[in-house]
């Protein structure tokens, strides 16, 4: 066995960050090559580590190793079972001292520190940008290494790999050849059945290096990870709203100044942003593009068919902070908060 002396002897020439065994060292360079060796014989989806390839394979398989010694549940993550066992202790020992937010790991407060500092440690060896946490940078190289050769021939669309071209053809075809075993639901993409059964198991396998929030989607942490990694240097000078790009604040100012500079040419509404716009032009075109794969109701706003779905899936993913009560439309949730605040509900 290779004794620990804390000598860290393999650097990486573009981070430089450090190691003290050669295959640490070996799979932190797959997060700035792409290279992605372990492959799931089922579905076709690549990791980088071993341990990561394992973890996918219980999505099909279902296989749940890890139980909870305080109650019945299992999870399929060691890393799920750890942050659902804070549940029953609500262990958070380490406290920040500049704004009080409390952590469940030592790790964690330190890279959350970060966020007050502002210190981005990790820079992109290819367009320069730095970023908080290592995390960040590895989402953000996934747009410089991703090479899309594989065209769609119906409608243009371009994907990085033939299983993906494969899986997209079934919206030309209709076919929705992966079936939800709780629900009648099917989906054409695998990927989207998984994100569907969550809403079933609750699983929120995303979780947050800096705060410990959970998300049971990759684009909801991406989204998530924003605010910590995104200075916001523009500033409202009538309100404190703040914003990390300017065109954010732009339209923020609208709803001081009362701009509506997107005007529609076939009545007299006029909107503050251009999306808005498009969404009214739908009601004089009837166009309704956002269709459900389930019953097939179309709709003219995506947001619309968003909480249309949830009739169908039962999802509810607005919970109240007092009582834990769950709601699919956040509207509903604001009207249940005042049950506990007595303040009237405004629209």
């Amino acid at each position: 066995m290779q004794k620990k002396t804390g000598e860290k002897p393999y650097s990486c020439e573009i981070c430089s960050a450090a190691f003290s065994r050669k295959d640490g060292y070996k799979r932190h360079m797959r997060i700035h090559s792409g290279e992605k060796p372990y492959s799931c014989k089922l579905c076709g989806s690549a990791f980088k580590n071993n341990s990561n390839l394992t973890n996918h394979i219980r999505t099909h398989t279902g296989e749940k190793p890890y139980s909870c010694d305080m109650c019945e549940l299992k999870f399929s993550h060691s890393s799920n079972l750890i942050r659902h066992k804070r549940s029953h202790t609500d262990g958070k020992p380490y406290s920040c001292i500049i704004c009080g937010s409390k952590f469940s790991q030592n790790s964690i407060l330190k890279q959350h520190l970060q966020t007050h500092t502002h210190e981005k440690r990790y820079s992109c060896e290819t367009c320069g940008r730095a970023f908080i946490t290592s995390s960040n940078l590895q989402i953000h190289m996934q747009k410089h290494i991703a090479k899309k050769n594989h065209p769609c021939l119906v409608c243009g669309f371009v994907f990085s790999s033939s299983f993906g071209l494969k899986q997209h053809m079934h919206v030309h075809t209709g076919e929705r050849p992966f079936q939800c075993d709780v629900c009648p639901m099917a989906f054409s993409k695998n990927s989207d059945l998984k994100r569907h059964v969550r809403t079933h198991t609750g699983d929120k396998p995303y979780s947050c290096e800096i705060c410990s929030s959970t998300f049971s989607r990759k684009s909801t942490l991406q989204k998530h990870m924003q605010t910590h990694s995104e200075e916001k240097r523009y500033s409202c000078e009538i309100c404190d709203a703040r914003f990390s790009v300017s065109s954010n604040l732009q339209r923020h100012m609208r709803t001081h100044t009362g701009e509506k500079p997107f005007p529609c040419n076939t009545c007299d509404s006029a909107f503050a942003s251009s999306d808005h716009l498009k969404r009214h032009l739908r009601t004089h075109s009837g166009e309704k593009p956002y269709s459900c794969l389930v019953c097939e109701s179309s709709f003219s706003d995506a947001s619309v068919l968003v909480k249309h779905v949830r009739t169908h899936t039962g999802e509810k993913p607005y919970s109240c902070q007092v009582c834990r009560a769950a709601f699919s439309d956040f509207k509903h949730l604001k009207k249940h908060i005042q049950t506990h605040t007595g303040l009237e509900f405004l629209e």
